[in-house]
This record gives C-alpha cells, sequence and structure tokens, in this order.
C-alpha cells in the first residue's frame, strides 16, 4: 500500500506524515450550496475506492488530488505524466502541492510522441494523448491493486470541443466534478478555502496546444512554445499564448494586460525575447488571448481546449 507516512516503492513521492484525518482546513467560507458540492465530491470519492487520479499540477486535477487525499488517505495516488507536452512549470506546480500536503504521488512517463496519430496533429490530437495517459494509468491499476482512475474535467467544459473526454469515456475513467456539478470558479473557490497554491493559477493546457491544426508537433516546437511563454512572463504578463504558426509567433495576450504589450518599448521587448527562438516575425493578437483561440477554424466559434 502506498502511504504518506512510507513506502520502499521506486517513483513514488513521500513526505513528512500529515494525514487526512488530522488536517486542519482553514474557517470554511464558501456558500452552503458549494459545501454540500464539496460533501458530494467526498462521499463520491469515497465510494470509488482506491483511486488514482491524473494529476498534471493545474487547477482542476490539483483540487481533485487534494479532496481524494481528504476522503480517501492513503487509499489514493496522484499521478503525472512525464511528457513533452507539459512544461516544467506545470511539473514544478504538481510538486508543490503534494509536497504541502504529502499527498502519495509518483510520476510516469507516457509515449504520446512515439504515435504518429499523435504527432500528425489532427482534430482528434487530445484524443491520442488522453488515450495513451490513461493506458498508462489503467496500468497502474493492476500493478499497484487500485480500483479506479478519475480525471478533473468540470462543467465549464461540457460545451467545450474536446476529444479526450471520448478516451476517458472509452476506458472507463471516473468524472467526480462533472458528478457532483463543479463549475471551474467553484473548483477555484474550494482550492482557495484548502490553501492550495494552484488555486489561482492562469488557465492553461499542454503544449501541443498551441499549434495549429495539422502542424507536426515536435519535441523542437514545443520547446519554442515553453520558451517563449516563460520568457513573456518574465516581461511581467500573466495569462497568455505563443501561438506557433512556423516562422511566425502569434502572441495572444489577456486583454486587461494588453496595452502594456502594446507600448513602444515592450513591444521592442517581446520581440527580442521571442525572436532569437527561431522565429522570423512576432504579431501581437489584437484580439487578444481566448481559450482554445485555434479551434476557430473548425466551426467558427471558440472552445477551450487551448
Amino acid at each position: 500500500m502506498i502511504s504518506p507516512t512510507g513506502s520502499s516503492r521506486p517513483g513514488t513521492l513521500l513526505l513528512d506524515p500529515l494525514s487526512a484525518a488530522s488536517y486542519s482546513r482553514p474557517v470554511n467560507s464558501l456558500p452552503p450550496a458549494l459545501q454540500a458540492k464539496e460533501a458530494a465530491l467526498f462521499a463520491r470519492l469515497r465510494e470509488a475506492g482506491r483511486l488514482i487520479v491524473a494529476y498534471s499540477g493545474g487547477v482542476d486535477s490539483s483540487y481533485l488530488a487534494y479532496a481524494a487525499w481528504r476522503a480517501l488517505g492513503p487509499d489514493c495516488l496522484a499521478v503525472t505524466a512525464l511528457s513533452p507536452s507539459y512544461p516544467e512549470a506545470h511539473r514544478a506546480m504538481a510538486e508543490k502541492v503534494v509536497a504541502e500536503f504529502a499527498i502519495p504521488h509518483r510520476f510516469v512517463r507516457t509515449q504520446e510522441m512515439e504515435s504518429p496519430a499523435y504527432r500528425k496533429n489532427s482534430q482528434d490530437r487530445c484524443y491520442h494523448c488522453k488515450s495513451e495517459l490513461f493506458r498508462c494509468l489503467g496500468a497502474l491499476l493492476d500493478e499497484l491493486d487500485f480500483n479506479a482512475v478519475a480525471y478533473g474535467v468540470n462543467t465549464d467544459d461540457m460545451g467545450d470541443f474536446r476529444p479526450g473526454r471520448r478516451a476517458a469515456e472509452e476506458q472507463r475513467v471516473l468524472s467526480p466534478f462533472l458528478e457532483v456539478g463543479l463549475s471551474k470558479q467553484e473548483i477555484r473557490s474550494l482550492s482557495q478555502v484548502a490553501g492550495l497554491a494552484s488555486w489561482d493559477q492562469p488557465a492553461s493546457a499542454c503544449l501541443a496546444s498551441r499549434l495549429p491544426y495539422g502542424t507536426e508537433v515536435t519535441d523542437a516546437r514545443l520547446r519554442q512554445v515553453e520558451a517563449g511563454e516563460d520568457r513573456l512572463r518574465a516581461l511581467g504578463f500573466r495569462q497568455l499564448r505563443l501561438r506557433h504558426h512556423g516562422e511566425l509567433a502569434r502572441i495572444e495576450i489577456d486583454r486587461a494586460e494588453l496595452q502594456r504589450a502594446l507600448e513602444p518599448k515592450m513591444r521592442q521587448a517581446i520581440t527580442a525575447a521571442v525572436k532569437p527562438l527561431g522565429f522570423r516575425w512576432v504579431c501581437l493578437d489584437l484580439d487578444g488571448y481566448r481559450t482554445g483561440s485555434l479551434n476557430e477554424s473548425l466551426d467558427g466559434s471558440s472552445g477551450r481546449e487551448s
């Protein structure tokens, strides 16, 4: 059994003892309706038995890992994929959250880059990525004698184009947030009260979501995107995307921050930061940051995947 207090299993991150039963959370300032949803979530997680949580370090998966730990203690395991399509910042946040709460955790290396269907980057790219992730997590069920896998899709995701949901359904992955009706903002509120460092993270997605459909996913392109976004954050921008269009880097910055990006000195700083990564042109998208802008070519509407 993997527990917060000790294990000899390789690859499992275990820290100082801190049991779910003894953890003292802040005074609950949540509205009664949200408290009821949280209670329903904990009850559903307890029903699941020994549970593996797909854990990227983002807002949703961090709270799901925390909730599973609160509900199940040593019978939960947060598992983070090691993949070129996820930035180092995600892994750092994943480690930070499990360290603060001593949540049982391990890494697993996924192989989606070995799949021609994934690298092709068609509209169903996310399906192939999630299929590989859930395959790896499913293998752990037998290896570690767990009962189920869960991931952090929420009610805000239901109106979006997300092929990864099909992979979850095919492999019978649980969706506890959907079952109890939790939205993204509600998950942020629960995370804030719980004291999770991830609660106010900007919305994010895998690095491959920055490549237009049909542009092959390569490690070099993913590294360009990651380095470019890191450099833009170093300039003080918070919510952004660097969309990779070959020699052109199209930068989306939140509209609240866009005016600052348009200042002459900042435009020069952005160009100086991004061009050396291998881009011939750098442009600012005047529509600003919006989720799923690369999905606009599908049906004229914006999604939330990227």
